[in-house]
C-alpha cells in the first residue's frame, strides 16, 4: 500500500487530495491499483503520520510496529506506541470479504497434503490457467458454502478473500474454467479415494470396517438427449417428468467418502450393490465389513 495525491484545482486555487492505494497482482504478472480510502486534503505531518501507519500494516515490511488509532477529535494519552488520529467520517467500508472460512479451508487442504497428489497431475494450461488454484476454489466452496459453479462465478468468489488467499484474480473463476476442471478429475478419480483413505487413516484413524450404502437421484429440466446418462426413472424429487441421473455413494459412518458412481437415471436400485461391493473389494481389499443400505438395495440372489 501507498499514499496517492491528485491535483485538482477550484476557485483559483490548488488543492490536493490524498488516497490510501493497494497494488493488487493479477494475471499475466499484470499489477493493477486498487482504492483504499480516500483521505481528502492533509497537511504535512498527517502524511507523515499515515505513511507510518501503512508501514505498519504493509505485507512487504520486514518487521510490524504496533500502533494505536485515534479518532481525529479525540486527544490520545500517553503511549508507548505510535499514534494515528483518523477522521472516521471519512473511512467507508468497500467490498468486506469472507477471510476466516477461506483461511480454515486452505489449511485443511494443506493437512490432508492434496498440494501433494494434485500437483503433478493438474499442470497449469498454455494459456496460464492454474488449475491446481481452480481445483483448490471448487474444494473450499463445497465445504463453506455449497452452490452451483454459476453460483461460485457470479456471487461467492467476489465476496471472499479466497483470491487474495490465492494470488489469483477474477479470471481463475470463470464459468469454463469451473466446468472443465471438474472434468480433468474425473481421470484420477481411483487414484484420488486411494490416497484420501490413507490420510484419513493417518489424521483420522478412520475405519473402514463398517460402509453406508445408498443412492439419490437428481433432475434436469432439460428435454431428453440423444445420448448420455440422463434418462426418465424413478424420481426421489417427485418429477417424473423430467430426466435425471441416479448417484451412488459409499462412506463410512464418519462420513469420509470411499466411492461414488454417477449411473443413468432409469438405473434400478437392486442392480447396483453387486459392482459397488467388487469395486470395494478391488480396491481396499477383502476384510470383515459391516454393509448398511436400505432394504429395497440388495436382492436376495446377491445376499447369497
Amino acid at each position: 500500500m501507498f499514499l496517492r495525491h491528485k491535483n485538482r484545482r477550484k476557485d483559483g486555487k490548488e488543492h490536493r487530495y490524498w488516497s490510501v492505494v493497494e497494488t493488487r497482482r493479477v494475471g499475466g504478472g499484470r499489477t493493477v491499483q486498487r482504492h483504499v480510502l480516500y483521505l481528502g486534503e492533509i497537511n504535512d505531518s498527517q502524511r507523515t503520520a499515515w505513511c507510518r501507519t501503512i508501514e505498519a500494516f504493509d505485507e512487504g515490511g520486514q518487521r510490524a510496529r504496533q500502533i494505536a488509532l485515534f479518532p481525529e477529535d479525540r486527544a490520545a494519552p500517553p503511549l508507548d506506541c505510535d499514534v494515528v488520529h483518523v477522521r472516521l467520517s471519512g473511512m467507508q467500508l468497500r467490498r468486506p470479504r469472507q477471510w476466516g472460512a477461506c483461511w480454515l479451508a486452505c489449511r485443511l487442504w494443506e493437512q490432508l497434503q492434496l498440494d501433494e497428489f494434485w500437483a503433478a497431475r493438474l499442470a497449469a494450461s498454455r494459456e496460464g490457467t492454474r488449475w491446481f488454484n481452480v481445483l483448490k476454489t471448487l474444494v473450499s466452496y463445497r465445504l463453506i458454502d455449497p452452490g452451483s459453479e454459476w453460483r461460485l462465478h457470479r456471487q461467492w468468489y467476489e465476496q471472499t478473500a479466497l483470491g487474495d488467499l490465492l494470488g489469483e484474480d477474477f479470471g481463475l473463476v470463470s464459468k469454463d474454467n469451473l466446468y472443465r476442471c471438474l472434468d480433468k478429475l474425473l481421470a484420477h478419480k481411483t487414484e484420488l479415494f486411494g490416497f484420501l483413505q490413507q490420510r484419513w487413516k493417518t489424521l483420522f484413524q478412520a475405519e473402514f470396517d463398517v460402509l453406508l450404502y445408498d443412492l439419490t437421484s437428481t433432475y434436469f429440466e432439460s428435454d431428453p438427449p440423444e445420448a448420455g446418462k440422463r434418462r426418465f426413472g424413478y424420481s426421489r424429487d417427485k418429477r417424473s417428468d423430467c430426466v435425471q441421473v441416479v448417484i451412488a455413494l459409499v462412506v463410512t459412518p464418519d462420513g469420509f467418502p470411499l466411492a461414488y458412481e454417477v449411473m443413468p437415471g432409469n438405473t434400478a436400485d437392486k442392480t447396483t450393490l453387486r459392482d459397488f461391493i467388487q469395486r470395494i473389494e478391488a480396491q481396499y481389499g477383502k476384510v470383515g465389513r459391516t454393509w448398511l443400505m436400505d432394504r429395497g438395495i440388495p436382492t436376495e440372489e446377491v445376499l447369497a
